[in-house]
């Protein structure tokens, strides 16, 4: 997995101050690295509309609908560390995984960013981290 995460695609102390920021910053880096179209910003937009993407542990994941898979060139990942957090429909969010999966990669991507994100410290480490490099070690530590 963490060879989706290129350091481009990593964000420290990203300054978005909504989660319409954070969601278009997150798949503008996805289109940016060639792994989904525009129009899928569109469709992560809409995925939160009919169900939020937050997760627990001031995590959100937006993705797109199941409509967008044609959008999907390839699978992709990027990360915003947000260490003063914004609000997430009523929850703070400090981290967002913009993901696209190809093939239905997506469902295997979430459930490991998932068991990353289920330990407290984990979710400490990326929120304090000062480069990409120790953000990805918090995930390879997870999947080992």
């Amino acid at each position: 997995m963490t060879e989706l995460f290129s350091n481009e695609n990593i964000f420290l102390n990203a300054t978005v101050s909504n989660r319409n920021e954070a969601i278009e910053q997150a798949g503008q880096a996805l289109v940016s690295s060639g792994a989904v179209t525009d129009a899928y910003i569109q469709a992560m937009k809409d995925r939160e509309e009919v169900v939020s993407t937050f997760m627990g542990n001031g995590l959100a994941i937006p993705h797109g609908t199941d409509e967008a898979k044609t959008s999907v060139l390839k699978s992709g990942l990027t990360l915003l560390q947000i260490p003063n957090g914004i609000d997430w429909d009523g929850e703070e969010v400090k981290v967002v995984v913009g993901i696209a999966g190809k093939d239905g990669e997506h469902l295997d991507l979430l459930s490991k960013i998932a068991i990353t994100f289920s330990e407290e410290e984990n979710v400490d480490r990326i929120v304090n981290a000062s480069s990409a490099e120790e953000i990805k070690q918090v995930f390879e530590e997870a999947e080992a």
